[in-house]
């Protein structure tokens, strides 16, 4: 199937970079392009986009706005989020993902980096290597003294579910936690399923912030 991208950055001379790129790839194509939030969101809607992506700092409706629009209407609830940013100094990333956006990227990516992004969005996944996750969580989710927000769904999940969340939020891959557990890759998959139907979270980005929000897990414990 081909992936249905929609671009959303208020500069032209990315998009039209972006548009190329995409297009260039025979399993995707680009569906509309998007100067501020309020248009991209128009556009998720008409265009009916499978990904987008979404600049954060846009004149007018800004990206965080649009996120949180697109994530929370019903009638998209299969368009994924990839949110564009400079990580290490972009501190509304972690806004971004609790908006419900999938996954982000630094706009200093090599291209076939934010391809397979897309590809991996696009399937459902959440675009959180280790690495990024364990610079998410340092930097923006638990920071000393913070307070823990409740998750009262978290009482719903069995033990199994608890430790399969930990290692959700650790950024470790269904393949890795079902050695470290000694279960099989379709077992953790399951239990990443319930948790998320449990919690309410559209994607593994959102668990990893309600583990650590909820102090679940602390970055002492890693």
């Amino acid at each position: 199937m081909t992936i249905r991208v929609l671009l959303a950055d208020d500069q032209a001379l990315l998009r039209g970079a972006f548009r190329v790129l995409v297009e260039s790839e025979p399993d995707m194509e680009v569906v509309g392009e998007a100067s501020d939030g309020a248009e991209a969101v128009a556009l998720a809607r008409s265009a009916r986009a499978d990904v987008v992506l979404m600049d954060i700092r846009m004149p007018g409706t800004d990206g965080l706005a649009a996120t949180r629009a697109i994530t929370a209407d019903e009638d998209l609830a299969g368009v994924a989020v990839l949110v564009l940013t400079t990580f290490e100094a972009d501190e509304y990333v972690v806004q971004a993902l609790r908006a419900g956006a999938s996954g982000f990227l630094g706009k200093g990516a090599e291209p076939r980096e934010l391809l397979d992004a897309i590809r991996i969005v696009a399937a459902g996944d959440a675009l959180l290597s280790p690495t990024a996750t364990r610079s998410l969580i340092d930097r923006f989710l638990a920071l000393p003294g913070g307070p823990a927000r409740p998750v009262p769904e978290l009482a719903a999940l069995t033990a199994r579910e608890r430790e399969v969340l930990v290692q959700v939020a650790a950024g470790l891959p269904n393949d890795e936690i079902a050695v470290r557990l000694g279960v099989s890759p379709l077992t953790v998959k399951t239990h990443v399923n319930r948790t998320m139907a449990k919690l309410r979270a559209r994607d593994r980005a959102q668990l990893v912030v309600a583990a650590y929000e909820s102090g679940l897990v602390r970055p002492s414990a890693r």
